[in-house]
């Protein structure tokens, strides 16, 4: 759940007093979202020991203390300019970037073949090293016949389509029917907005011609709020995703993967005849994230459509900080193989933990049922 929705909760429970019915479906919002309400729960616990020790101090201190909080929203303020000022540094280095990932765009598509001096790759890895001579000298004999053989692709066929199978927030998205496109995928490019506000960055999907639609570009705009609120000025922590907008596809005919055909049988009430029509209905595709959710602020998202637009931000913001940036070490595993190992060192930790808990409880356990003379029941030894 996004941080102003969740605020939006905040504020909602706090002037809805009079309003039971309302308080009710608050309650019934948060209690299906554990993150919700624990951010509600502390929201509420800090705002109740504020009020605490504000009632508790004479009221010339509460005079100074008033004073620092309006410092507080000053200093919310330059926080503000600061990072409107880290926005122009990325609009900076993404130009320094950019020459970088045209040729990355250039090798993957074919276009450009790099020369031998840009293909060597120093190893690191120490058998590598050891090979003796006569099995190097047998290795390239093989590499060439090979070479000789096999048929000489253009480029590095599948580069985003690899990464989009490779990566879990990816390839959940992912459907069979998406992949023969996304093979036509030759480049993800991020574009930061101006100076002016509002702030906001785009994901531009370069194909090539393919028989699926007409664009050659396909892009996704994330708008995202820069200053502080004048209601809840202290919620203030950085910019953040508020909104994101899609494009139309314009698809051939009898191609769009994102809807279905199906047919249903009709029967007439009258004469009891049957006929069958047919109507297209959405289908899981990617492509969908090229229609997300309209955010409106006269109406209220259900908890299907903010878990969905929570997830957009994620992706949206793990394309722009992660994928773009990184994409070959994506290709290869690299970066998942880092993220991975880091994961299972704190799950062997907790683990191990674990282990140690269950090792002490089964200790107790032990000793209580050789007092008793009973045996454990099997299911207890779960708790």
């Amino acid at each position: 759940m996004t941080p102003s929705i969740i605020r939006e909760y905040w504020r909602c429970g706090i002037n809805m007093d009079g309003d039971s019915e309302a308080k009710g479906k608050l309650s019934d919002q948060a209690m299906q979202n554990p993150q919700a309400l624990a951010a509600l729960q502390d929201k509420i616990d800090s705002v109740s020991h504020s009020a605490s020790i504000m009632e508790s101090l004479p009221k010339s201190v509460k005079r100074r203390v008033n004073a620092l909080r309006n410092l507080q929203v000053n200093s919310t303020h330059i926080e503000a300019k600061f990072y409107k000022e880290v926005h122009e540094l990325e609009r900076k280095y993404a130009a320094l970037y950019q020459p970088l990932f045209d040729k990355r765009r250039d090798i993957v598509s074919g276009k450009v073949e790099p020369t031998e001096e840009e293909c060597e790759w120093q190893s690191d890895h120490e058998d590598e090293e050891a090979l003796a001579e006569d099995l190097k000298k047998k290795a390239a004999i093989e590499e060439i016949t090979e070479d000789a053989n096999e048929e000489k692709p253009s480029g590095v066929p599948e580069f985003w389509l690899t990464i989009f199978r490779s990566v879990d927030m990816l390839s959940d998205m992912l459907q069979e029917h998406d992949e023969p496109i996304l093979k036509h995928l030759q480049d993800i490019k991020v574009i930061f907005s101006g100076p002016d506000p509002p702030m906001s960055f785009t994901l531009e999907f370069r194909f090539e011609p393919n028989e699926y639609f007409t664009n050659t570009i396909l892009t996704k705009v994330y708008k995202m709020k820069s200053e502080p609120d004048t209601d809840d000025p202290f919620s203030f922590e950085g910019p953040e995703i508020i909104d994101c907008e899609g494009c139309e596809i314009d698809w051939h005919k009898g191609k769009d993967v994102t809807v279905k055909t199906i047919k249903k049988k009709q029967k007439h009430k009258g004469r009891g005849t049957a006929r069958v029509i047919t109507k297209q209905v959405p289908n899981d595709s990617f492509f969908n994230f090229f229609n997300p959710i309209k955010v409106s602020p006269d109406k209220e998202l259900d908890e299907d459509a903010e878990y969905t637009l929570a997830t957009d931000f994620e992706i949206g913001h793990f394309f722009r900080e992660r994928i773009v940036p990184r994409a070959v070490l994506y290709f290869t595993g690299e970066a998942l193989e880092d993220d991975e190992s880091f994961e299972e060192e704190e799950l062997e930790e907790g683990e191990e933990e674990d282990k140690d808990d269950e090792d002490e409880d089964d200790e107790e356990e032990g000793g209580s049922n050789a007092k008793s003379g009973d045996p454990q029941p099997a299911e207890c030894k779960q708790q």
